[in-house]
């Protein structure tokens, strides 16, 4: 049984002091206890004594690849980052890999997850493949609160997702200020000169598609902003003062929330009315928070000592190693200068050049 009291039909690791593995917590059925007699070793640290051989062969690590982190994410994609944070909901352990190369996946796109012999990139069938595999975070939603889980959801991907397409790429101000150097540094070369447009190009066919019959760009943004502002203002009511959607555990819906929440919070965005409304629910601001506080407290510490350093150097005052520079500096702009001046009052005859003969 697992530590939550879900019932499974696999003997997996008991997890135990000496253990420095990151597996689920499971709690071993009293009828297993004698698989312990094999004295096989834990295949990710090495402990001896808890494993039988069987499973430790049938019992791979699941391997996810996706876009980097910034601002103290673990991941810039909303993609990548639902499957992030649903398997932190569920208790999965995901060896993660930051690839920034979606050229080498079977549908160029991230994430990819892989386990065993699947290979998944949807996160509708990656979250199948970890409920069919015991790893689910909605077991204590009723029926009625999967219903509207999937209605939320359904909601989010048809009212907000297309508005963050809008924000990151169809924007003028935010692609060329923001998307389009973010993804230029992280992807390699020379597919940094490439999939940038392309994902330009998707969103505004995205945008066509939803709007057929107009052609004015600027229309088009009024409406996705409202619809998306809209569906922000559903999901702070749905909130309200609970710490996630239906209480007080996390949910597929929470997962899903926050993917879609957490990079049009923490990136920089030059143009950012979107943003600015998302500010203004302050139960959802404080939503995207308390998951990256809880599941993802690397990033977050991370981001916190990088932002000191940062004001650290803007405040520290020229230290005494900087004087030689700053004088040498000065004293070849001052020269330049000098030599500048002379030769334009010598081009037009203020000072006068008399070359006398021996």
């Amino acid at each position: 049984y697992t530590a939550k009291g879900q019932a499974i039909y696999d003997v997996r690791h008991l997890r135990a002091d000496d253990c420095t593995c990151q597996h689920p917590e499971i709690v071993a059925c009293i009828y297993c206890l004698f698989f312990f007699i094999f004295k096989s070793p834990c295949y990710n640290c090495g402990f001896k004594g808890f494993i039988p051989k069987f499973v430790m062969a049938s019992n791979p690590v699941m391997e996810l690849d996706i876009w980097k982190g910034e601002w103290g994410l673990p991941s810039i994609d909303v993609n990548c980052l639902e499957v992030m944070t649903y398997a932190k909901f569920s208790g999965t352990h995901l060896k993660t890999k930051s690839t920034n190369n979606p050229l080498r996946t079977p549908t160029g796109s991230l994430p990819v997850f892989q386990h065993e012999n699947e290979c998944l990139t949807k996160f509708g069938e990656i979250s199948a493949y970890l409920r069919k595999n015991n790893h689910t975070a909605d077991f204590e939603l009723s029926p009625k609160q999967c219903a509207e889980a999937f209605a939320y959801s359904h909601l989010i991907y048809e009212k907000l997702a297309p508005a963050l397409q809008f924000v990151w790429w169809i924007d003028s101000k935010n692609f060329v200020e923001f998307s389009r150097p973010l993804y230029a540094k992280l992807l390699p070369f020379p597919l940094n000169f490439y999939y940038p447009g392309q994902y330009e190009k998707h969103a505004k066919q995205l945008m066509v598609s939803l709007y057929p019959e107009e052609e004015d760009f600027s229309v088009i943004e009024t409406a996705v902003y409202r619809q998306a502002e809209e569906c922000l203002s559903l999901l702070a009511t749905k909130l309200g003062e609970k710490e996630y959607f239906f209480g007080q555990s996390p949910s597929s819906l929470d997962a899903i929330v926050f993917a879609h929440l957490a990079p049009l919070l923490k990136a920089p965005l030059p143009s950012a009315a979107l943003q600015n409304h998302l500010k203004a629910c302050t139960n959802l601001t404080r939503f995207v928070g308390r998951v990256l506080q809880r599941y993802f407290p690397k990033e977050l510490k991370e981001q916190e000592q990088k932002e000191r350093q940062q004001t650290a150097k803007q405040e520290a005052p020229c230290s005494d190693t900087d004087f030689p520079n700053k004088f040498r500096n000065i004293s070849i702009a001052a020269l330049v200068s000098f030599i500048a001046m002379i030769a334009y009052a010598t081009s037009i005859g203020i000072i006068q050049v008399i070359i006398s003969g021996a």
